[in-house]
């Protein structure tokens, strides 16, 4: 009699292998479609899993589970973690209720069938079906999980026929716009109503943007003067005004898609007439052009941030007429309220700003400024060119003068330079700017950094 440890072979006799041992990892999954179309929950499909592991006296190590669609391939997380603990060999087999569970794309199908050929995946076991790494079964699990791919590619048809068969009868395809609701009555579906709160806003936004007021200026009277809030109890963005003007759903009509160029009739009730829209549209697209045409280029932009709020530091310039005659420009920098509409820092005007930045300079060296090798070599070859052409004697003895000189260059381009050659100064410090209290400091200063503190400036 063979050893239990063994088995014949012919005539040999050859010792056995030990079988792997099989460990599962229990993994369900629902999309967004399953809630509404089929029965079974991941509590639903957990409770049936746990109890063909009893049934079978399966050895489960591990379990997955996440509510995400599987029709594209890596686009799932858990099922990617998954993938890698499988290759890491936390465990080598999967317990899930239908193939459709794992995969419903081919990317994702051919990674599980890869797993199997090298032996790091040996089974995967689902409610009434078993796969292993096995010809057959690897040709059923890939015609099952072809299927399932099949049927979603079908269903993202019939789902575009769907909405085109919609949008041609004139019904709206997706979520109402601000100042409308979805008719949520059966068969009434692609349908919206008139919402009663916000409509006569909205017929108001454009009634004001027709008359001249910016996008900021409404939304400022949105909140403070209406408390307006969308559906969803939010105070209306910038971003969302902007929508709503280029909209033309509201006086009736509607792309879908969107920059397709097929347009479309709406059977809906229109807020507004066509001529008040292209009014707004008129206006909007003449404020762009002057934007455009009159656009200031600001040295100091984007290179600060507020220090109340965190926002960005904006410049605007204003202009004032003297008494002889002659017109005064003056540019201001504050906070661009993108953070805090309600920011109370003070603005500073762009001569008392050059005047910290370059006190800032004397109190920094030039490794702090980052400028170092960047300036030496601007300064050395002003220095040859003096003692070399010009015939003048060298323009410094040591490096501590030759420090001093690189300074003044720096603060003569602060005042002085182009814009971009101001910008390229202070892109280079180590250390982020902060406007505060009508004056310019570093962002980080220790007690040791004290004397970096710029000397406050009053307008």
């Amino acid at each position: 009699m063979n050893n239990i440890n063994e088995r014949s072979e012919g005539n040999a006799t050859l010792p056995n292998k030990p079988l792997p041992v099989i460990k599962y990892c229990l993994y369900a999954r629902k999309s967004m479609e399953d809630e509404e179309r089929q029965a079974l929950s991941i509590d639903s499909q957990l409770k049936e899993m746990k109890q063909i592991a009893e049934r079978d006296n399966l050895y489960v190590v591990a379990m997955r589970t996440e509510a995400h669609s599987a029709k594209n391939s890596g686009q799932r997380p858990v099922f990617n973690q998954m993938i890698e603990e499988l290759r890491n060999g936390k465990y080598n087999a999967i317990l899930t209720w239908n193939p459709d569970r794992l995969s419903r794309n081919a990317g994702d199908l051919g990674v599980l069938v890869d797993l199997m050929d090298s032996q790091l995946l040996v089974e995967i076991r689902t409610y009434n079906q078993k796969f292993s790494n096995s010809p057959n079964e690897k040709f059923l699990l890939m015609i099952l999980g072809s299927q399932a791919k099949l049927e979603n590619d079908n269903k993202s048809i019939n789902v575009k026929r769907g909405l085109r068969t919609k949008v041609e009868m004139g019904l709206w395809p997706t979520v109402a716009p601000t100042g409308y609701l979805n008719n949520m009555t059966r068969g009434k579906e692609g349908h919206v109503v008139i919402d009663p709160i916000r409509a006569h806003v909205v017929k108001q936004i454009f009634q004001l943007a027709s008359e001249g007021w910016s996008h900021r200026r409404i939304k400022r009277w949105l909140r403070d003067d209406l408390d307006f809030r969308s559906k969803n109890n939010k105070h209306l963005a910038m971003s969302t005004i902007q929508k709503i003007l280029c909209t033309p759903f509201y006086y009736g009509e509607f792309e879908f898609p969107r920059k397709s160029g097929n347009w479309y009739k709406g059977i809906h009730t229109p807020l507004i007439t066509k001529e008040l829209y292209d009014q707004v549209r008129e206006q909007t697209d003449a404020k762009k052009r002057l934007q455009y045409v009159y656009k200031k280029n600001f040295a100091y932009t984007k290179l600060m941030k507020c220090g109340l709020c965190g926002g960005n530091v904006t410049a605007e310039e204003k202009f004032k007429a003297l008494k002889d005659g002659s017109i005064a420009r003056y540019v201001y920098y504050g906070c661009t309220r993108s953070k805090d509409p309600s920011c109370k820092i003070r603005y500073i005007r762009e001569e008392y700003l050059i005047q910290s930045l370059r006190e800032l300079v004397d109190k920094l060296s030039l490794d702090d400024l980052g400028l170092r090798g960047q300036f030496e070599k601007e300064v050395e070859r002003i220095h040859r060119f003096n003692c070399d052409v010009m015939g003048k004697p060298p323009m410094y003895t040591d490096a501590e003068e030759q420090d001093v000189d690189i300074k003044k260059y720096i603060k003569y381009i602060l005042l002085d330079g182009s814009i971009e050659e101001k910008r390229n100064i202070l892109l280079n410090l180590k250390s982020k700017l902060i406007l505060k209290d009508g004056f310019v400091y570093l962002d980080v200063v220790t007690d040791e950094d004290e004397s970096l503190m710029p000397t406050p400036v009053e307008e």
